[in-house]
């Protein structure tokens, strides 16, 4: 068996012979041998000393980033809801707790972000654009439609409020990323602008806030400029 690295890309393949071809493949990457895929990971340089390949068998990798995805989401989750949680505390006067909670999600987005980076989920910005608009596209078109008709059918008007107004936000992020994506394509340069995001519905508008969100009718004063 042999060890193959491929700093330009940083991963690592395990292979059965000599002669192979990279291939990229949306999430992560892929070596064929013979017509066979041997699945690499994304790996540091500083790991390449540590693989002694004699008398290794076939590695299968499949399961471990299926747990780095898992893992992924339960840890970008688990930022989201600490801060939620410390909103609340900051509400009741737990300034302790707030602290605390904060504390915890910056370290769940650094664990988040470990486990989409070793994933290989992390790739060039023209992949990671293509990627944006194909996730957005997806939430828009088909999963937040189902949501809203499921609430519709329960009675959970609150429900159907948050999934609309999200829903009709990520049209919104599909067509930025695209003009994002066109531009790449085209090599032009891309306009300077700032970003203004509505604290209450997550709208996202470019040059200046509007001075009533079309999507969920809250003022100007509600919109917060993106640094």
């Amino acid at each position: 068996m042999f060890l193959v690295f491929c700093e330009a890309l940083s991963f690592i393949c395990f292979c059965e012979k000599q002669e192979f071809e990279v291939s990229m493949l949306f999430s992560g990457v892929t070596a064929l041998v013979n017509s066979r895929a041997f699945f690499c990971a994304p790996m540091s340089r500083a790991y390449i000393g540590c693989f002694n390949t004699a008398g290794c068998g076939r590695i299968n990798m499949t399961k471990t980033i299926e747990n780095l995805k898992n893992a992924f989401a339960g840890e970008s989750q688990a930022n989201r809801r600490y801060l939620a949680f410390a909103r609340k505390a900051e509400e009741e006067g737990f300034s302790q707790v707030a602290k605390l909670f904060r504390a915890a999600a910056e370290a769940e987005t650094i664990h988040a972000l470990n486990h989409l980076r070793i994933a290989g989920e992390v790739n060039s910005t023209a992949e990671n654009v293509d990627a944006a608009v194909a996730g957005e596209t997806f939430e828009y078109k088909k999963m937040y439609p189902e949501y809203i008709g499921a609430a519709r059918q329960e009675g959970n008007q609150q429900a159907v409020w948050s999934f609309d107004v999200a829903n009709k936000v990520e049209q919104v992020h599909a067509g930025l990323f695209s003009k994002v994506v066109e531009a790449l394509k085209n090599n032009k340069e891309l306009a300077n602008v700032d970003y203004y995001v509505c604290g209450l519905c997550g709208n996202t508008v470019e040059g200046e806030a509007p001075e009533k969100c079309p999507i969920c009718g809250a003022p100007k004063a509600k919109f917060f400029k993106v640094t």
